[in-house]
């Protein structure tokens, strides 16, 4: 793979704004009560979409870390065909498939966007959507920098 410039690296201040927005991010989410692993769901969701490896490595290892069963993230690419996840994990997982893909749906369907705001408050809402967004940006600065793996012991 050609090596790039990572773009966190020469320009700090932008990656620590980064940084701080999903420092903030998590913050929200947690006063409205989401579950972390909720969020952890919509990283790994958002970067197999973006083909993300460096952040679907990292956020395994964290969900994992977090208590979240490998099984789950087996199969999360195909978490609509299984009954291993919640109400509320499925309506985050698809405002995740429908913000990442928005290119291509240019909006986010009125029946996606109905069960997500039935299953979260307002509150939670706005949390899970910018999780999307923060990690769509994540997964948009590895991929242009092709973002080498880290070593880690398995």
């Amino acid at each position: 793979m050609t090596e790039r410039i990572h773009l966190g690296k020469r320009v700090p201040e932008i990656y620590q704004a980064m940084s701080k927005l999903q420092a903030e991010v998590e913050k929200a989410a947690a006063n409205a009560g989401v579950d972390q692993k909720i969020l952890e769901l919509v990283k790994m969701r958002a970067s197999q979409i973006n083909h993300c490896a460096f952040c679907l490595d990292m956020h395994s290892h964290e969900a994992v870390q977090q208590g979240e069963s490998p099984r789950r993230l087996y199969v999360l690419q195909g978490w609509r065909e299984t009954e291993l996840f919640t109400e509320q994990e499925r309506a985050a997982l698809a405002l995740t498939e429908a913000m990442t893909n928005v290119a291509t749906l240019h909006d986010v369907p009125d029946d996606v966007y109905e069960e997500v705001t039935r299953v979260f408050d307002e509150a939670q809402y706005r949390a899970v959507a910018w999780e999307v967004i923060a990690i769509n940006s994540w997964n948009r600065m590895c991929v242009t920098s092709h973002a080498p793996l880290p070593e880690r012991a398995e």
